[in-house]
């Protein structure tokens, strides 16, 4: 798996990006996502012009699952 540079995007490109509603908003260590038209994308909010990665949908459907399944 690659990080994918932000630099360059096309406004098309241009995504929406949200924290965790676990996110405390004072500056901890987060990550941010962003749906695409094939899966998610994740980069870390304190740095956010230094990519992102990319994921397929079966991929990011997987990692919910487990995260779910995780939390019970």
């Amino acid at each position: 798996m690659s990080v994918v540079p932000d630099e360059g995007l096309e406004m098309s490109e241009a995504r929406v990006w949200r924290k965790s509603s676990y996110s405390d908003g004072r500056g901890g260590n987060c990550v941010e996502v962003a749906e695409l038209p094939c899966g998610a994308a994740l980069r870390d909010s304190k740095h956010p012009a230094k990519g992102r990665l990319p994921f397929a949908s079966s991929e990011w459907t997987a990692f919910l699952h487990s995260a779910r399944d995780t939390r019970r």
